[in-house]
């Protein structure tokens, strides 16, 4: 057997909590105590004694919210040992918030710390756009934060000038940030001459928006039971 090409694609040990391999899948060092949510089904592999339950009650609120407005069920897993996630082959994003907050597009969440808080808040500064409703997903405190992206993602510096993004794109955005709805809609979008570009979201201040290199909204991101 050809150990070398095996070899070659496995796992490498970096002691952080979160890693990515292959930018299509996040691995996770499991230690008892620090318990991680996860979006629900995304296990693909795991090594050690590692278990999964569904959402604490502390959080069933919160998550029966996200299935019926945010669209994504959680798991809480446990335990000791390697747990490898991933979801349809998306690319994985880690973050570490210090005591911060980060808006999400609930589909995108993968998994994050347990520690962290979850809940459902309205979106200030919008009027209701194509796709991308009134709430959002926010992930508060010290910890860390998994995202998926259909392609590799794209980080803009919204400090540098006011940003726009197209809200089927959008996946995350650094908490604080000014918000507004931008509307391009002309005659000839009446008349089957648009754009296909009719609305955006503006962000300004300090802070960055991510955004993935797709606006398919498709199977993908619906929920798993």
């Amino acid at each position: 057997m050809d150990l070398q090409t095996l070899n070659a694609h496995r796992s490498t040990s970096t002691g952080a909590r979160m890693s990515v391999h292959s930018s299509k899948t996040l691995k996770v060092t499991m230690v008892s105590g620090q318990d991680l949510l996860a979006k629900a089904g995304s296990m693909i592999a795991y090594d050690g004694y590692v278990q999964f339950d569904g959402p604490p009650a502390t959080l069933r609120r919160s998550a029966e919210e996200m299935v019926t407005g945010e669209g994504g069920k959680l798991m809480l897993c446990r335990g000791d040992g390697e747990l490898y996630l991933a979801d349809y082959g998306g690319d994985v994003l880690i973050l570490h918030l210090n005591n911060e907050a980060l808006s999400v597009n609930g589909p995108t969440l993968l998994a994050c710390d347990a520690s962290l808080q979850l809940t459902i808040e309205p979106v200030k500064g919008l009027a209701k756009l194509s796709g991308s409703g009134l709430t959002n997903l926010v992930v508060r405190g010290t910890g860390w934060v998994a995202l998926v992206s259909r392609g590799v993602p794209i980080s803009l510096d919204c400090a540098e000038r006011e940003t726009y993004v197209d809200p089927d794109a959008l996946i995350a955005w650094t908490d604080g940030l000014d918000m507004k709805a931008r509307r391009t809609i002309k005659a000839s979008a009446l008349i089957g001459r648009g754009s296909g570009e009719a609305f955006q979201i503006g962000f300004k201040g300090r802070g960055f928006v991510v955004v993935q290199p797709s606006e398919d909204t498709g199977d993908r991101f619906k929920i798993r039971g």
